[in-house]
Parts: structure tokens; C-alpha cells; sequence
């Protein structure tokens, strides 16, 4: 009698619904891959071996295969979210067991580490006390650290500009930084000392009478003279307009005195690259300098090679780790564990862990998220199909209790 053949293929049926159901009810979940029953048919055969005559026993869910291609991706306004554009998972710990997981969703955590809804951590590599990233490190929880970043003294500061050679020569016994008639032109940068506070260095250009193409520089630190108000150092020019650099001392190094319990003196090199002596109105196109007040962290970038950035009030930024991926050579043995994670098991191997884009690693896409990869139209389809299986070997067993009535009817 066919009912056991009836029988397997209204499982296998039942089974595959509640795949094609399981798909279409996470169609919305965020990193979700689809799944399909791969089926196989059940064949019983004599001691003898089999014959043509031989008929199946039915079918069986052989397997049930992931599909793990790439979902799209959609743009969201949080820069936490990250999406993997190409293969690997982002590699997370979840109560001491690493786990894997195509969910970008991650949100700084009451301990201050990056993580998903669910509490699993996000793990990557650490930096070090220079704000270098450990990338030969394994990988480990990545934590934000929500502490200010250091002052750092000015010990540089670059200016370019142009000195406006018509203009006349005037006598560097005379200066005086409260007569402008004293001196040629002017500029000023701002300059941090080791406690990160902010002082106004003030520079002064003197066409010198002491030799042609000769400019006499002065400075002051907050309206007080530098070096007693005597000059700093000349610049010395060619007919060219451009610096002579046998005749002049770059940079220009002075001593500077500061106040407030900060390091005194402190060392500063000024330097004049690029500036020319033309017949043109002085202007200065660049100021530079290496200092900065203290800071505090204000957001966080996450670049394309899981570069995590801390950007702060100052205008500094610091690395705070980056995101590692893993990738497995059978990526069909995995293990599902629910909320959005898998596990590694034997027959997928042992992950392969680096940084995004290294390898055949994927990179990160920063506030954006992979959506689940299911085809809405074609588990429908799917669906009215394994509901017509199903029906027809419904209709099987009708059939068989039939033909079984028959017999039992005949006299």
C-alpha cells in the first residue's frame, strides 16, 4: 500500500512550509538568509539488490541549505550600524562563546563596548597607549573609552605668506607693536601650551633698513614681548622673491614663557615655507600649527576597513579599535543559535579572522544595514507550490483508502 510514501511526502511538504514560512515571516529581520529544504527520496531494496521493479518508499528532508548571498543594503542615520558589503561575519562574544553574525545593529552598551540589542559584544582589535591599533592581537571586545584626550603644547607653527617688497624700509631700533607705523604688516596664530590654554602669538615684519631683501621678524605671546622685544630672526630673500636658505635660519626657534602651572619655557619653531617677497599687498595663505586644547569625544566613524574613530571637540580624532570579520571554509556548517547568530561547528571549520577588506574579507559600509536576502515573491510562489504538494499527496491517501475500501467491499 502507497500510504507510507503519502505519508513521508506530507512531511516533507509540512517541512518545507514551515521553511518557506520561516522565511517570509523574517523578511524585514535585519542580516537574515534564507533557507531552503533540499529533499531526497527513500528507496528500499531486497537482499538480493535491487530490481527495475522497485518502487520508492517516499521522500525525506535531506538537508536544509542556507543561502548566503548578499542582501541590499539601506542607508540608516546612525553611524553604529554597519553593514558587510561582501562575505565574512562580524565575529561577536555572547557570555564567553564567540558567535557569528551578519547583524550590524550595534549600540554603545552601559560598560561602554560595542554591542547588538540582544547584549552580544562586537569584537576587533584593541589600540594601545599611542592610539595604535593591535591588528596582530586576537580579537576581543571592542570598548569605547569616553575619556578626554591630552593637551598637546605647540611646538611647531608654519606660516606662508607674501611681504610686499615696495613697500619702504624702516629702522628695527624703532619698533614698537603698538605703532604700526613701526613695522611693515602683521599676523597672528593661536598656540596651546601643556595645560591645553589657548595664547595669541603675534608676529611682526619689519622691511629692514640693516640690507636689501632683509625682513627683521619680531614676536609677542599675549601682548608681551618675546625674547625682550629684540628680533627672533630675518628672512632673508632672493631677486627671484623666493627665500634665500644660505642666508637665512629656518625655522626660527624661540623660548617661550608661560604662566598657570603650565611647562616653562616651552620650545617653538617657526618656520616660513613658501613665503615670498613679490610686489604684491602682503597676505598670509597659510597658518599651521601642531597644538591642541584638550578634548572630548563627541561621535564615532567607522570607515570601509573597520576603522573605528573617535572625533572630539578639538578637531582631533583617535582610533578606538577596529572591527574584525571572520569568514569559514563551509560556510553550510554552521550552527543557527537564534538572534540573528550562528556558530561555528567542525564541519565549517575553524573561522579565519582579519580586518575588512584584507583577504577575501568583505568592507564595512558605516550607517548602513544588510537587509535580510529573502525574495518575497518567489517564497510566495514557492509556498502555493508546497501547498499543492502537499494537497496532492493528500489526495494519494484518498486515493489508496479507496482502492483499500474496494478490497475490503469485494464478497
Amino acid at each position: 500500500m502507497s500510504f507510507q510514501q503519502a505519508i513521508s511526502g506530507l512531511n516533507a511538504a509540512s517541512k518545507n512550509l514551515e521553511i518557506i514560512g520561516n522565511n517570509v515571516a523574517n523578511s524585514s529581520t535585519v542580516g537574515f538568509k534564507s533557507s531552503a529544504a533540499q529533499f531526497v527520496d527513500v528507496f528500499a531494496a531486497s537482499v538480493s539488490g535491487s530490481t527495475s521493479t522497485d518502487a520508492g518508499i517516499g521522500v525525506s528532508v535531506g538537508a536544509i541549505a542556507t543561502d548566503y548571498s548578499q542582501g541590499g543594503l539601506s542607508v540608516t542615520n546612525n553611524p553604529l550600524d554597519c553593514a558587510i558589503n561582501g562575505t565574512g561575519f562580524f565575529q561577536l562574544e555572547r557570555e564567553g562563546q564567540t558567535v557569528f553574525s551578519r547583524d550590524g545593529q550595534f549600540q554603545i552598551d552601559a560598560n561602554g563596548y560595542l554591542a547588538n540589542a540582544a547584549g552580544d559584544r562586537l569584537e576587533g582589535y584593541g589600540v594601545d597607549g599611542t592610539a595604535t591599533v593591535q591588528a596582530s592581537s586576537s580579537a576581543q571586545p571592542i570598548l569605547i573609552s569616553s575619556s578626554d584626550i591630552s593637551p598637546q603644547p605647540t611646538s611647531t607653527v608654519g606660516v606662508t605668506a607674501n611681504l610686499d617688497s615696495t613697500k619702504p624700509a624702516l629702522d628695527p631700533t624703532k619698533f614698537d607693536a603698538t605703532l604700526p607705523s613701526t613695522y611693515t604688516s602683521t599676523t597672528t596664530a593661536q598656540i596651546y601650551d601643556s595645560l591645553g590654554n589657548a595664547h595669541t602669538l603675534s608676529l611682526f615684519f619689519l622691511n629692514s633698513t640693516s640690507a636689501i631683501n632683509s625682513w627683521d621678524v619680531r614676536a609677542e605671546l599675549d601682548g608681551a614681548g618675546i625674547n625682550g622685544g629684540a628680533s627672533v630672526g630675518s628672512l632673508v630673500f632672493k631677486a627671484s622673491g623666493a627665500i634665500d636658505d644660505t642666508q637665512t635660519t629656518l625655522p626660527m626657534t624661540i623660548s617661550l614663557t608661560m604662566g598657570g602651572g603650565a611647562d616653562s619655557p616651552q620650545a617653538l619653531d617657526i618656520g616660513f615655507a613658501g613665503t615670498t617677497q613679490f610686489g604684491a599687498a602682503f597676505g598670509v595663505t597659510a597658518i599651521n600649527q601642531d597644538g591642541y586644547a584638550s578634548g572630548k569625544l563627541l561621535g564615532l566613524n567607522i570607515g570601509a576597513d573597520g576603522l573605528i574613530q573617535g572625533r572630539y571637540s578639538n578637531g582631533q580624532s583617535r582610533p578606538q579599535g577596529q572591527i574584525a570579520l571572520a569568514s569559514f571554509s563551509d560556510v553550510q556548517g554552521l550552527q543557527f543559535l537564534g538572534n540573528n547568530a550562528w556558530a561555528a561547528t567542525r564541519k565549517s571549520g575553524q573561522p579565519v579572522t582579519g580586518a575588512p577588506g584584507s583577504g577575501t574579507l568583505g568592507s564595512i559600509q558605516s550607517g548602513a544595514l544588510e537587509q535580510s536576502n529573502v525574495d518575497l515573491t518567489s517564497a510566495l510562489v514557492e509556498m502555493i507550490t508546497a501547498q499543492r504538494t502537499y494537497q496532492a499527496n493528500a489526495e494519494t491517501i484518498k486515493t489508496q483508502d479507496a482502492l483499500l475500501q474496494t478490497m475490503v467491499s469485494l464478497r
